[in-house]
C-alpha cells in the first residue's frame, strides 16, 4: 500500500520536483509501482483482461479467481524451480562419485 501516488512528472522538473523525486522514499515507491503494474499485466495475460460476468459481484469473482489462478502458478514456477535444483545436485552428487 502506498500513501500517495508515486508517478515521475515528464519534462523538465522544477527543483521542487528534482529534489521530490530523487529522495529514496519516492525512488523506492516509484520501484513499487512498477512492481504493481508488472502484476497487472500478469493478471491480464492470464485471463483478467476481459471480464464476461455481470455486476459487482460477478466482478469480484471474477478477480479474485484470477489473482487465485495467479498464485497457483507462482506456486507452480517455485515448485519447478526447487525440484530442477534437487535434480541437478543429485546430479552432481552422481558425477562427483
Amino acid at each position: 500500500m502506498l500513501d500517495f501516488v508515486i508517478l515521475p512528472r515528464k519534462g523538465k522538473l522544477s527543483k521542487r520536483d528534482k529534489e521530490r523525486e530523487y529522495f529514496p522514499s519516492f525512488i523506492k515507491a516509484r520501484h513499487q509501482h512498477s512492481a504493481v503494474e508488472s502484476a497487472i499485466h500478469a493478471l491480464e495475460v492470464h485471463g483478467l483482461d476481459r471480464c464476461p460476468d455481470h455486476g459487482i459481484d460477478g466482478f469480484r469473482r471474477y478477480v479474485s479467481l484470477a489473482v487465485l489462478a495467479r498464485n497457483i502458478q507462482q506456486l507452480g514456477v517455485k515448485i519447478r524451480k526447487k525440484q530442477l535444483e534437487e535434480l541437478e545436485r543429485e546430479e552432481k552428487l552422481k558425477k562427483a562419485a
